[in-house]
């Protein structure tokens, strides 16, 4: 999933990503509420985790303007403040989880993984098309009983695609997916990536699906 992540403490904020990131994640994170503002109304997230107590922008506000904006991915917040009005108070501006720190990360992945799961592309830890398996635990993709390992940006862009299928994505969608928000990657590196991904797919004989559609982009088209 792309996550935004909004922790104005960087001693919290850099294990937390760096976690995120360990489970295959793509995450922008960031410290400032009016930076998080500008990036959840330009580009498209799956989750995103609030801190609450921000400068100029609260977790709270960002919470309500998302739900303002016809915005529909699930909200965490992950906050200090503890009481049952503040939990009271955070679901019922639009969250759809509440964690109270000092957070366990276990259990934040936890959570992460089951609002995941909120999509019905997912079927536990597997996102499913056509024959194709993604698992979300292990970072593998399977089909007709072969796997394959795939590196954590591999499985970003599988799970990407996989989002979207038969729709022909652009690489500033990928980027924007799977980069941080204030990362330029290299002018090759979209299509580098779909040519490792594409190696990985020829092992379970799916390589044809990852089709380059000319001057627009790229487009997992999977069999009827």
């Amino acid at each position: 999933m792309k996550i935004l992540l909004v922790e104005d403490d960087p001693i919290q904020l850099e294990p937390l990503k760096a976690a995120l990131i360990k489970s295959g994640h793509g995450v922008d994170a960031v410290q400032e509420g009016e930076i998080a503002r500008r990036l959840m109304g330009e580009r498209h997230y799956d989750l995103l985790i609030l801190d609450w107590m921000l400068p100029q922008v609260s977790g709270v506000q960002l919470c309500q303007q998302y739900r303002q904006m016809g915005k529909n991915a699930p909200v965490l917040f992950l906050t200090a403040k503890d009481t049952i009005h503040d939990k009271i108070t955070g679901l019922d501006v639009g969250a759809d989880d509440y964690l109270v720190k000092p957070v366990n990360l276990m259990e934040l992945l936890a959570r992460v993984r089951a609002l995941g799961r909120r999509s019905p592309l997912w079927t536990g830890d597997i996102l499913t098309i056509g024959d194709l398996e993604l698992h979300l635990t292990t970072l593998t993709v399977k089909r007709q009983e072969q796997s394959i390992q795939l590196s954590g940006r591999e499985f970003q862009l599988m799970e990407y695609l996989m989002r979207h299928p038969r729709q022909v994505v652009s690489r500033d969608q990928i980027e924007q997916a799977l980069w941080e928000w204030d990362m330029e990657p290299e002018s090759k590196a979209v299509t580098i990536l779909i040519h490792r991904l594409r190696q990985r797919l020829q092992a379970v004989g799916a390589e044809d699906w990852l089709q380059t559609v000319y001057g627009m982009g790229y487009c997992l088209s999977v069999p009827e």
